[in-house]
């Protein structure tokens, strides 16, 4: 996608951290300091100097109350000069998605020359909330201008009051988390366990490989642990290489245990993570010397009733996406659709072929998807955007899809070119 000056903006390089289960080897850290180390590792891999950004932009979902603007965190980086603006988005799934895009629209039009864009998620650092009645208690004594005033506040306490509120993956239209809505999708399009379970050995499979062949690994930044006795993180710790259908098979539906499909096995897990693009116009990428890996050449955007498939938004987003960037389906020669749940994949899929569309998954999440490496919510898009130009560079493929689904009904679509 350009505007009529001409101004094609380019994919120029992307890196990560491992995304890793939440609880385990990154717990420690928090969402900014994993978007900090991404952003830093893009900086070094690049040679790029750190004055040349005009701007940084980045996503987060469960933001912190502390760090409220994470993407004025990484442009404070002491590589950074004080004076790059920033902001931050959250288009809940699709938030690097989102980031990449508000990137794209000020290069495209002559806002800015270099951008960089990313998101990051720690699930294992998520606010916990005191409760509105022990806010309002807590608030009151803050302002009490005597001490018996303070006391007679906080007497007011009940053990009720104690109880910590964490945030919920929950629609608030609805009540529904994205697993029920999951099952929901399973049901209603009659998606099947054994089909669900295919999908996610799949994932696994295929992110293996990636893995291995170091494909994935090329994307990621080893993380150093604060702890000297802790081992470098090198890898995402998600992908199972002995995963099995029958393994699979074992594990009990979680959101409907009567009658569900919807397994911890089928569905990605919460995971901790951080991804940085490095997007500039194309004359930019040219001063600067950098061969672009891919081009954006159109995007999208969608949304659907909450109460209907929650994350079936996809179906809606790419058709404009492809209509945008003048293409067909049958046009693409590669695919990375975000796996929140096999049941939603698979759903998408349908979606797609009922619009007479051929599904080839030869060409869909080659390496793997999010069951398999994980899904920092924030970070998923600049993950996506990165293996994506990565791979149609490999495979010198002309035209690229990424589709995300995201909580809200929402959706996100980017078709990238690479000539």
């Amino acid at each position: 996608m350009s505007l009529p000056n001409g101004r094609r903006v380019a994919i120029v390089a992307g890196c990560r951290t491992p995304f890793c289960k939440a609880g385990t080897v990154l717990k420690e850290a928090r969402a900014v300091d994993l978007a900090r180390y991404a952003a830093r590792e893009l900086l070094e891999r690049t040679n790029l100097s750190p004055g040349a950004v005009n701007e940084v932009i980045f996503g987060q979902v469960v933001a912190s109350p502390l760090v409220p603007n994470i993407a004025r965190e990484v442009s404070l980086l002491p590589q950074f000069p004080k004076e790059i603006p920033a902001f931050s988005v959250n288009r809940a799934c699709a938030s690097s998605n989102q980031a990449v895009t508000a990137a794209h629209d000020q290069i495209a039009m002559g806002h800015a020359d270099v951008i960089l864009a990313g998101g990051a998620e720690s699930l294992s650092d998520i606010p916990i909330l005191a409760s509105r009645r022990l806010a309002d208690i807590l608030v009151t004594a803050s302002k009490a201008r005597t001490l018996g005033a303070r006391i007679g506040a906080f007497a007011k306490i009940r053990l009720r009051d104690l109880a910590p509120v964490a945030p919920a993956i929950a629609e608030p239209s609805t009540g529904e988390s994205m697993g029920q809505s999951a099952e929901k999708m399973a049901k209603e399009n009659h998606i099947t366990r054994e089909a669900q379970d295919r999908w996610a050995l799949r994932s696994h499979q295929l992110a293996a490989q990636g893995t291995a062949d170091c494909r994935l690994t090329a994307e990621i930044a080893p993380w150093l642990p604060t702890n000297p006795a802790a081992e470098v993180v090198e890898k995402d710790n998600g992908v199972r290489t002995d995963s099995s259908l029958e393994q699979l098979a074992k594990l009990r539906p979680v959101f409907d245990r009567r009658y569900g499909s919807v397994t911890a096995g089928n569905a990605s897990p919460l995971t901790d993570g951080a991804s940085a693009v490095l997007l500039m116009s194309e004359d930019a990428a040219r001063a600067h010397g950098y061969e672009p890996l891919a081009y954006i050449r159109s995007y999208a955007v969608a949304a659907v009733d909450p109460g209907w498939q929650l994350l079936q938004a996809p179906i809606w987003a790419v058709p404009t996406a492809l209509e945008r960037a003048g293409l067909q389906w049958n046009e693409l020669g590669l695919i990375e659709i975000h796996e929140a749940f096999a049941s939603q994949v698979l759903s998408n899929l349908q979606g797609f072929a009922a619009k007479g569309w051929e599904i080839n998954e030869e060409i869909i999440n080659v390496m793997g998807g999010s069951i398999a490496i994980g899904h920092p919510f924030g970070a998923t898009g600049g993950r996506l955007v990165t293996t994506l130009a990565n791979e149609m560079r490999r495979r010198d493929v002309q035209f690229g899809l990424i589709s995300v689904c995201a909580q809200g009904g929402m959706a996100s679509a980017i078709v990238l070119e690479r000539r």
